[in-house]
């Protein structure tokens, strides 16, 4: 029997959407940073549920190497101020793995949001080098996609991305001024689906901008022969980083050959 693709979730990572680590008083406090959280936080828990009914999730993030996590994964917070144990399953959370406080944020964040949606549902992780070529992200997203589609049962894909982290003086990486255009052009490229702007993005630009989900959006659009139909939850930078929260699925689902 043939696989089911339920939909591609995208997310960004950063920590504070952990309530342990958010910090300050946002229900006393609406000016505090902490309150831009609530909402960034509500839109990827509603987003995460499109998954929760799957059987398998597939977390996809960029990192410095390529590299595939098994459902056995445990990791920490650790290393962000709070020892928050999160896993690709539920099983690995339950047994004697050793946490691992050096996953990559969107392994982490990954877990995290499997644990509130869709806690019995296991899940693997393929990382993408964050230096890999648009080609090489499009082929892993099309590659991807087949084995989802030829192995039974019910599959989601988490894909954990951020958008450019220099679009404010308050950003890690201060203000730049050719951010606000280029996030604009991305926004539109995924709040659109459009896959062939997202196969353009310049790496090189985007390593000077810090869009660090460069290569996880590519291999995103990969996962699609056709511009998929996009529901964006959230779009918006409250920490002059860029956000994205949506959820993509096939235009036209049963005639996927």
């Amino acid at each position: 029997m043939d696989g089911v693709f339920a939909a591609a979730v995208l997310i960004p990572s950063p920590p504070v959407l952990l309530p342990e680590l958010c910090g300050g008083l946002p229900d006393r406090d609406p000016d505090h940073l902490a309150a831009q959280v609530r909402p960034l936080r509500d839109a990827v828990l509603a987003a995460g549920l499109a998954l929760s009914e799957a059987d398998r999730w597939t977390v996809v993030g960029a990192a410095e190497h390529e590299q595939t996590l098994g459902p056995g994964t445990v990791g920490t917070f650790r290393g962000f101020g709070a020892d928050v144990r999160v896993g690709l399953s539920d099983a690995a959370l339950t047994g004697r793995t050793p946490a691992d406080p050096a996953l990559p944020l969107p392994v982490l964040l990954g877990g995290w949001l499997r644990g509130q949606v869709a806690p019995r549902t296991p899940a693997q992780a393929r990382l993408v080098g964050a230096a890999a070529t648009a080609e090489h992200c499009g082929a892993l997203g099309a590659a991807l996609r087949r084995e989802l589609d030829t192995d039974p049962g019910t599959h989601g894909v988490l894909v954990v991305a951020d958008g450019a982290a220099t679009l404010s003086t308050a950003a890690p990486g201060y203000l730049d001024e050719r951010a606000a255009a280029v996030q604009e052009r991305l926004d539109a490229a995924l709040s659109a689906g459009d896959r062939t702007a997202l196969a353009a993005l310049d790496p090189s630009l985007c390593a000077e901008l810090e869009i660090s989900g460069r290569a996880a959006f590519q291999l995103l659009a990969g996962l699609f022969d056709a511009d998929p139909k996009v529901d964006t939850r959230y779009c918006a930078a409250p920490f002059g980083v860029a956000y994205h929260v949506s959820i993509w699925t096939d235009p036209n689902p049963a005639h996927r050959s």
